[in-house]
């Protein structure tokens, strides 16, 4: 039986953590500015392509081994599967919706990482002040499709769906990610998602994406490169490790930062609508971040 790691988190832990929040908030942002010269499917896959090079070249630096041992390939394809499906609602999400919109929803996966965590890891149950704060800022998400229906709004609402789908198969997606960690170093396990994603994703897009499938421009390859070296090679990998050690539900919390700079992009790169809504759900999304927050248990050596 495979021991797993729940650490409390360190200010050094939660330095880093917050840090890789912030970077995130600017996704949503880079792939609405991607989709406008490239489809879902296949920018999907340009991310990947990039993020796994990044990797690779951090594994040669540290000389991990790449090599599988057995019975760890079938485990990462189980993760591919919901990683594929993650990404392609996240990256159709998007492109039906505004980029502030898909910030906020895709935010509430640490509500959903705290409730899989609760259920499926031993040592990493919830407390009443962490489910409450989250809870809160969850409810950002209810607001968002209430100003849907209440101005008439409704050409988001696919896009919405999508996006908050996407944002609980995140959720499970990192429990399961800290299980397999335990066992499978992380930067080992990024270069093999990479490895067999990718097929995945540019089969999938030379099957069912009209051309042109990608047409750059610095706009466009702006969008591609932060989705591809920053987040899905410099992120994912200080996730993983994060993961690997500390309690998923705790590292989940600090995802709530996410809206507060996504939003704050969306207006200003994309100049797109900040309603009072928005607003009102960032805020909601702060307020839940402090309520998690005030576990003084869970401090105690933070």
């Amino acid at each position: 039986m495979t021991t797993i790691q729940n650490e409390r988190l360190t200010r050094p832990a939660i330095a880093i953590t917050i840090m890789t929040a912030v970077l995130w908030g600017g996704n949503s942002v880079a792939i609405k500015m991607a989709l406008s010269g490239a489809s879902p499917l296949f920018l999907a896959g340009l991310r990947f392509l990039l993020g796994g090079l990044f990797v690779a070249i951090w594994a040669v630096i540290a000389r991990v081994s790449l090599r599988l041992e057995p019975g760890e390939l079938g485990r990462i394809l189980r993760l591919i599967v919901l990683f594929v499906s993650q990404i392609y609602l996240l990256n159709a999400g998007t492109h039906y919706t505004l980029a502030g919109r898909s910030t906020v929803l895709i935010s509430a996966y640490p509500f959903f990482t705290a409730l899989f965590a609760h259920l499926y890891i031993e040592g990493d149950r919830a407390s009443r002040s962490r489910f409450a704060g989250m809870a809160l800022s969850f409810s950002a998400v209810v607001v968002v499709f209430v100003e849907s229906f209440a101005t008439n709004q409704l050409d988001y609402l696919l896009g919405d769906g999508l996006v908050l789908a996407s944002a609980c198969l995140l959720g499970a997606r990192q429990v399961y990610t800290k299980r397999l960690a335990q066992n499978i170093a992380p930067t080992r396990l990024l270069v093999w998602q990479a490895l067999i994603r990718l097929p995945i994703f540019f089969g999938a897009s030379l099957l069912i994406e009209p051309e042109p499938r990608v047409t750059l421009n610095a706009w466009v390859s702006a969008g591609v490169l932060y989705q591809g070296v920053v987040i899905a090679g410099f992120c994912f990998l200080v996730m993983t490790g994060l993961l690997k050690t500390y309690k998923a539900s705790r590292v989940g919390v600090f995802g709530f930062i996410t809206p507060l700079i996504g939003v704050a992009l969306s207006g200003f790169l994309l100049e797109e609508p900040v309603s009072p809504a928005l607003i009102g759900s960032v805020i909601l999304v702060g307020i839940g971040i402090v309520i998690a927050n005030r576990d003084p248990e869970e401090n105690a050596d933070v």
